[in-house]
């Protein structure tokens, strides 16, 4: 094995450059893995549009890591060289904050975030802390296992923390959330419905296991859900604020709306339904890595898959665009064989 590897970087905002870089030795409580595959999520524009604060390049993105063990730095004991592991957006807490203190550790003010403020996955390698390791089942594929720990647990997460069994839960967007919260919530027990723009995703949410669709752009969604008795829960995936806002008088009584889509535009809420239903709006992030594990364990036992295209390493800044221009169908994963 040489001493170098392959990663791509963004040395400037919005400029990827695929360079040659010497290998790490992980440090205290790190370990080093090499790369299988790596999802492209929405949120690498964070990284590469510099719409973090404080950003510094070179910085490779990258935050739905799949690969294995390659070398355990001081102090880790439990994992191991050879394990196929992950790791998500949260790479690591400084266990000091407030938030952290009061254990909500994925809502820490000092966050590690993989390939943000730490170099990410788009690489054959990278170093990770042990502690924001999860494993792999044996039966989930490299490729399909990177949007699980991000696209996955956000929506598996929000899903089984807003709703309980046998309630309506409607899903807003069939993307690279939407077509996950789908499968989940129908898995979970939920009475599922999408929310769709347009005829063309019917079959899709179909087969995912909706059971009623909704097209939004037929039919005011809301009221659509009205006629359904009202959703428990409306998980809003699609970046659109002003749709989100849309959808509140479409929930029962003590109904929640739960965003995990990020909008570029302000969500506008209606006091009416919102005070007179008791209503509410939420937003839901992803999750500590314990929660990643139990999402890779449901997606093994009830059979949820990601609808994946993949691209090589190379090609990471044709995954990204395609990604940002809503092209893929529904998760773009660089490998790296």
């Amino acid at each position: 094995m040489g001493n170098t590897y392959r990663a791509m970087e963004i040395s400037s905002p919005g400029v990827f450059s695929l360079v040659e870089r010497k290998i790490a030795l992980p440090g205290a409580g790190q370990v080093r893995i090499r790369v299988e595959a790596c999802g492209v999520c929405h949120s690498d524009v964070a990284t590469v549009e510099a719409q973090f604060p404080n950003l510094s390049y070179p910085r490779v993105p990258g935050h739905e890591v799949i690969g294995r063990i390659e070398e355990v730095g001081p102090g880790v004991t439990t994992w191991k060289t050879g394990q196929r592991v992950g790791v998500g957006f949260f790479g690591g807490e400084d266990g000091t904050c407030e938030a952290c203190r009061r254990g909500e550790t994925v809502y820490c003010q000092n966050p590690i975030i993989t390939g943000v403020t730490t170099d990410g996955g788009y690489a054959e390698m990278m170093i990770a802390e042990a502690r924001a390791l999860v494993l792999i089942p044996d039966e989930l594929k490299s490729g399909d296992a990177a949007p699980l720990v991000c696209a996955g647990i956000t929506t598996f997460n929000a899903l089984r923390n807003a709703g309980r069994a046998g309630d309506t839960v409607a899903v807003q967007g069939i993307g690279g959330l939407g077509h996950l919260g789908v499968q989940f919530a129908r898995k979970m027990g939920f009475r599922t419905v999408a929310i769709g723009g347009g005829p063309d995703k019917e079959h899709l949410a179909q087969k995912l296991g909706a059971h009623v669709y909704i097209d939004a752009k037929a039919q005011d969604a809301a009221v659509a859900l009205q006629k359904l008795g009202g959703a428990d829960v409306i998980l809003a995936t699609a970046p659109s604020g002003s749709a989100i806002g849309s959808l509140l008088p479409g929930l029962k009584v003590r109904g929640k709306l739960v965003t995990v889509g990020v909008s570029g535009d302000a969500i506008p809420i209606n006091g009416v339904p919102l005070i007179f239903g008791g209503r509410s709006v939420v937003g839901s992030l992803t999750g500590r890595a314990i929660e990643t594990q139990d999402t890779l364990d449901f997606s093994v036992l009830t059979d949820v898959r990601p609808m994946i295209e993949t691209l090589p390493l190379a090609k990471a800044e044709e995954a990204y665009k395609r990604m940002m221009a809503g092209s893929a169908r529904f998760r773009m994963v660089l490998t790296m064989t």
